[in-house]
């Protein structure tokens, strides 16, 4: 039975398919740009510069130096760089680095964003932004950060390597897990949540299994714009806030950091959310989801441990203690200590624990 909700649709346009970066200038043009600059990390800088080419006039220039986590001080010199060159428009080309950076930007100037995802991670949906200062993470949920519009082009993730195709689609993946239990979800976003997770684990084993298909990797970006939109529309629990927590304190990378965490909260939070669970059994096919979320990561090569990634050991009371000084709502109540041994579990790269 449907009982009462409240839903309301972003404002962002979604232009989705192959070969679609080459409606970039015509959306740049409808957006009222006459200035664009690009920004891109430096690994994608000749992709960025491409793109700026084929703007002809309307290109301004270019910023190559996003880093992950938006830190400030990274920001306030894309804020210099385009006030330089006088740009009306920003055009993130990338992961979740290049769209936090735009994003920041268009929080402290209202500028216009145009954003070309080249991974699954699915944050451009999002009206969320994540900032680093001095270590610490602070999270602004705010319209004004939402891109105005995204071009997902299937041939620009066709190159994403297998690994980094692995840990951003189980990140997409966490922000629906987190949207099937939200407490402002509705049965629109429960639906979405649910094909999302199901696309994205469908797509993944096969993009390992031949990182070369068009069909996996179509799969895999139309299930990061599910699950990104999800995270959008809903708001965030115990995973993105140990997520957050985590990344800005220990400098984690974003999407290996999910990857990670997400089936150690599901575990968390299981005996509190019996429906989410019945929706992610049918989506994983499997009768576990806990189990189905850890394997897959398993299948996937991805690294379970947060040691492997760099965390210390030492710093699993520092993120216990800040993960629940300020806690995210979630749908069980927040333990320090049971808080702590989800922590210490992951550190270990250990079995998920429902305790």
């Amino acid at each position: 039975m449907i009982g009462s909700f409240t839903f309301e649709s972003l404002p962002c346009r979604i232009v989705f398919g192959s070969g679609t970066i080459g409606a970039a200038k015509a959306e740049v043009e409808r957006l009222g740009g006459k200035r664009a600059m690009v920004l891109t990390t430096p690994e994608l800088v000749s992709q960025g510069t491409a793109l700026g080419a084929s703007l002809g006039e309307l290109y301004g220039g270019i910023f190559s130096s996003a880093e992950m986590h938006t830190p400030v001080d990274v920001t306030l010199k894309a804020l210099a760089a385009m006030e330089s060159i006088k740009a009306d428009l920003v055009i993130s080309v990338g992961g979740g680095s290049a769209t936090g950076l735009a994003k920041a930007l268009a929080l402290r100037t209202g500028v216009s964003q145009l954003c070309i995802p080249t991974t699954y991670a699915g944050s451009e949906m999002t009206p969320i932004l994540g900032e680093t200062r001095d270590g610490l993470k602070t999270v602004v949920r705010n319209l004004s950060v939402l891109p105005k519009t995204v071009i997902y082009d299937v041939d620009l993730t066709m190159s994403l390597p297998v690994t980094l195709s692995a840990t951003s689609g189980m990140n997409a993946i966490a922000h629906a897990v987190e949207a099937l239990y939200a407490r402002d979800r509705n049965p629109v976003i429960t639906f979405m949540a649910e094909d999302g997770i199901r696309a994205m684990a469908h797509a993944l084993p096969g993009i390992k299994a031949n990182p070369d298909s068009k069909e996996a990797r179509t799969a895999a970006l139309y299930g990061a714009w599910l699950c990104g939109a999800c995270l959008g529309n809903v708001g965030m629990a115990l995973h993105h806030k140990l997520c957050h927590t985590l990344g800005g304190t220990f400098d984690l990378p974003h999407a290996e950091t999910h990857t990670i965490i997400i089936p150690h909260a599901l575990a968390y939070n299981a005996p509190a959310v019996p429906e989410a669970m019945m929706r992610l059994a049918r989506a994983l096919k499997t009768d576990d989801p806990v189990l189905g979320l850890y394997g897959l990561a398993r299948q996937l090569d991805a690294k379970m441990a947060l040691r492997d990634l760099g965390m210390p050991e030492a710093g699993i009371d520092k993120a216990a203690d800040l993960s629940v000084s300020t806690p995210y709502w979630n749908p069980r109540a927040i333990d320090r200590d049971s808080v702590r041994d989800l922590i210490a579990r992951a550190w270990l790269g250990a079995v998920p624990s429902r305790r």
